[in-house]
């Protein structure tokens, strides 16, 4: 039976928090109308510095009970023009159906947090 540590599933596989935002960054980055994905400041501090950080604009927590459900957090920079509920709901769908798919978990829960609206360049 797998058991949950802070940042990782253990047992018959080891996924990290990182591992899993790794996808959910992809898939969220795939959606018509999304621009980039918003690090935050702790994190853009950590990449001036050379600190490598997977799953940029996301966050990730694995269930506390059951180890094979996790909650997701998105966080968009959206272009402008778009619908956003349209845009939000688009990327739970894509991340949702991505993690379950890639790695064999339970998605409870996607939050989509839009950081800003800007133009394309």
């Amino acid at each position: 039976m797998p058991y949950l540590t802070d940042n990782s599933i253990k047992g018959e596989r080891t996924m990290s928090q990182g591992f899993v935002a790794q996808y959910a960054a992809e898939a969220a980055r795939q959606i018509e109308g999304v621009l980039d994905l918003d690090s935050g400041v702790l994190v853009s501090i950590k990449e001036a510095f050379g600190v490598k950080h997977d799953g940029r604009g996301v966050k990730v927590e694995f269930g506390v009970d059951n180890s094979e459900f996790v909650t997701i957090t998105i966080y968009p920079i959206c272009k402008f023009g778009y619908v956003l509920p349209e845009v939000a709901w688009n990327i739970q769908e894509k991340v949702k159906a991505d993690v379950e798919l890639y790695t064999g978990l339970i998605v409870d829960f996607v939050h989509v947090q839009v950081m800003g609206v800007k133009a394309e360049s």
